[in-house]
């Protein structure tokens, strides 16, 4: 089943008085919405108690929580002792969300630094091999961690990169944050055939049951030169990527993805957009 939530709340939510996660449950699901992303971006510092009061919200809700790594993840980094930070920000994520009562962990995997591209992918594969290794120590199996597609020519993540990093281990399922590859690539998802041939791909790469349920972020973004600049709400008509053309896509390859809005600071309203589009609304 195809789902369509917001990634984190939106400005709507503050307008309208709420304050906590816990009341993020009904008022997604209020908008007819089924999932969300909480963000972890600057750290993971949360309590049990916590994660378990906002994974009951959430469950009651019939909502499902996914969440976001922090941002500073990098295992492209030649020093092992900050590579090794990487390994329990993921971890420490995973086990929080768990506790939320998620599945879904979203991770950034590198930035190219001074090494070559292949010389910084081929690191990080290594290094996925070794967050595996700790993934199943901790029992985390069971749940799915997705490496993001980037937008900064700078970083590690391209489409490609993406699905060499999900061969590692059936644990990973790409995130594909589709604002991104086209920013990556300065405009290049316009007709359905550009998100098809990506897709396709992928499928090829990794199977259908890999891909079946994988993850999406979906925003359109300002690019220049150096790739990704900032999020921008579907006002915008200067830059894309725009989301019917990837509604097509999706249905024609049976495809039934969770797909999370980055919008900028309305999340919720263009999920709605979404899935309105979506089911042809």
């Amino acid at each position: 089943m195809i789902k369509f939530g917001p990634s984190g709340n939106s400005e709507s939510f503050y307008e309208e008085g709420y304050t906590h996660t816990e009341q993020a449950a009904a008022f997604v699901k209020e908008r007819g919405l089924e999932c969300f992303e909480y963000s972890f971006g600057r750290g993971v510092r949360m309590t049990e108690e916590k994660a378990r009061s906002i994974g009951a919200a959430f469950a009651k809700e019939g909502v499902e929580i996914s969440a976001h790594a922090p941002y500073f993840i990098n295992f492209a980094n030649p020093d092992d002792e900050m590579a090794a930070k990487s390994y329990g920000y993921v971890l420490d994520t995973a086990k929080v969300l768990k506790q939320m009562g998620g599945k879904r962990v979203v991770f950034h995997p590198a930035a190219q630094g001074k090494a070559s591209r292949e010389e910084a992918v081929a690191l990080t594969v290594e290094r996925l091999k070794i967050l595996r290794d700790y993934i199943y120590l901790n029992g985390l199996q069971d749940m799915m961690f997705c490496p993001e597609t980037m937008g900064k020519l700078a970083q590690i993540g391209t489409v490609e990169e993406i699905v060499r990093f999900c061969q590692v281990d059936p644990v990973y399922t790409p995130c594909v944050d589709f604002g991104h590859v086209n920013a990556r690539e300065r405009g290049s998802l316009r007709s359905v055939e550009d998100y098809k041939v990506r897709l396709q791909y992928m499928l090829d790469e990794l199977g259908y049951d890999r891909m079946k349920h994988f993850h999406v972020h979906f925003s359109k973004i300002m690019y220049g030169a150096k790739g990704e600049i900032k999020h921008l709400t579907f006002e915008d008509e200067t830059y894309g990527p725009n989301f019917e053309p990837l509604a097509a896509a999706l249905k024609e390859l049976k495809l039934e993805p969770y797909i999370v809005s980055e919008s900028d600071g309305k999340q919720v309203e263009e999920a709605q957009i979404m899935k309105k589009m979506y089911f042809g609304e």
